[in-house]
Parts: C-alpha cells; sequence; structure tokens
C-alpha cells in the first residue's frame, strides 16, 4: 500500500459536510476517494462492487446508521479500515464503534492532516484517536480506574497458548504500534515480528490486526 494511494469511501448523511470531506481529501497525496455514500446501506453496496482500502464513517446516518456499517463491513470485509468521523465523543459512541470494529475515532472538529494521517494509520491496521477523544478516553480511566468505554488495554504476559515473545507482540498490537515499530521496542527484525504476529492470529483464532485488537479487550487480557 505504500506505493499506492489509498482507497476511501466517505460516508455522510449530511451532503454539504460530505462533499467537503471529499474535496478536503483530494487535495492529500496518497489519498484517493472513490466514492460518496449518505447512509450506510449506499456503503455496503459501493463496497461490494468496489472494495476500498478504507471508510470514513459518519455515525448517525439513516437507514442504516455506522455502527451497524461498521459492523458488516468488519465481518464481511475485514481487510477495510472503518475511520469513524464524528461530531460525538461520548462513552457509548466511542465504546460501540470500538465493538463495532472501527480501527480508529476521529472528531469533526480535526484538521485535514490529522484526518489524513488518521486514514493512513487505520489502513496499515493501527488503531488511532485525535486528541479530543484520548481525552475523553483519559477522564474516563480517571473516573473510574478502568476504561470506561473499554478500549483495547495492554494483555498481560503469558497468555495461555502463547510463548512471551507472542504475548509481547499481542501487547504492543493493541497499543497501535506497527511491525517496524514493534520491531524497533523488542530489539528484534521486522520479518520477526510479522512471524511472531502471524502465530497469535493462528493461535487465538483471528484473521488481522482489528480483530486481535477486539479479541484483547473482549477477553480481559489485561494487567
Amino acid at each position: 500500500m505504500s506505493d499506492q494511494a489509498i482507497r476511501v469511501i466517505v460516508a455522510d448523511d449530511q451532503q454539504i459536510m460530505r462533499e467537503g470531506l471529499v474535496a478536503l481529501l483530494d487535495l492529500m497525496d496518497g489519498i484517493e476517494v472513490i466514492g460518496n455514500v449518505g447512509n450506510g446501506e449506499e456503503a455496503l453496496r459501493v463496497i461490494a462492487e468496489d472494495p476500498p482500502d478504507a471508510v470514513l464513517m459518519d455515525l448517525r446516518m439513516p437507514v442504516l446508521d455506522g455502527i451497524e456499517t461498521t459492523r458488516r463491513i468488519a465481518a464481511e470485509h475485514p481487510g477495510i479500515a472503518v475511520l469513524v468521523l464524528t461530531t460525538y465523543v461520548d462513552d457509548e459512541s466511542i465504546a460501540a464503534a470500538l465493538h463495532a470494529g472501527a480501527r480508529g475515532y476521529v472528531t469533526k472538529d480535526a484538521g485535514r492532516e490529522q484526518i489524513a494521517a488518521a486514514l493512513r494509520a487505520a489502513a496499515a491496521g493501527q488503531i488511532t484517536f485525535d486528541a479530543a477523544v484520548s481525552q475523553r478516553l483519559v477522564a474516563a480511566f480517571n473516573h473510574t480506574g478502568t476504561a470506561a468505554v473499554s478500549t483495547p488495554p495492554p494483555p498481560r504476559t503469558g497468555i495461555p497458548g502463547l510463548t512471551t515473545r507472542e504475548s509481547e507482540v499481542l501487547s504492543h498490537i493493541a497499543r497501535g504500534l506497527s511491525n517496524a515499530e514493534i520491531a524497533t521496542a523488542m530489539l528484534i527484525g521486522e520479518a520477526t515480528v510479522k512471524t511472531h504476529a502471524n502465530n497469535v492470529f493462528m493461535k487465538i483464532g483471528v484473521r488481522n490486526r482489528s480483530e486481535a485488537v477486539r479479541y484483547v479487550y473482549q477477553h480481559g487480557l489485561a494487567d
């Protein structure tokens, strides 16, 4: 994907917002908008005809909302990254989006560079939040002592069935690190990281990094 533009579909029910996002993204290097739709049902139809690399997803849409659309994309097209772009920063919305399979959550106050960077990160399999969402997560954690919106915690070491190295790789994946960043953190080669990651995916029964992150918090693999 590094040599090709990230192919993106914009899903937002407000036409002026949708057209603005398309115009904004068209100015960014390495991003190609291949479609824009006004609801989730339209998004699924377009995806079935010409799968993109990523979907920039609004949450509140008619016919089929962003949460259910994200859930269906994660189930039917796990290779497609969903990045939520919304005005809502409440715990319920963030938790619902993450549980549905979104790889990122950004507010509509974000600038074009932030949105473009978040799209690139999501398309690369990383989990990404903008500053407003990150502050909300920190506030929720400080208030309750646990992450109220169930964000992916780092898994504890010694996960049954995984070696120590595999557990460590899963921990870094849950934090959103790329293979190159994991290699640097663990002082091993990137090819070795890929081997460990593939072994982890096979052992825990997931197909990609996004599913691995969901596995972490769904199974409570935290210290």
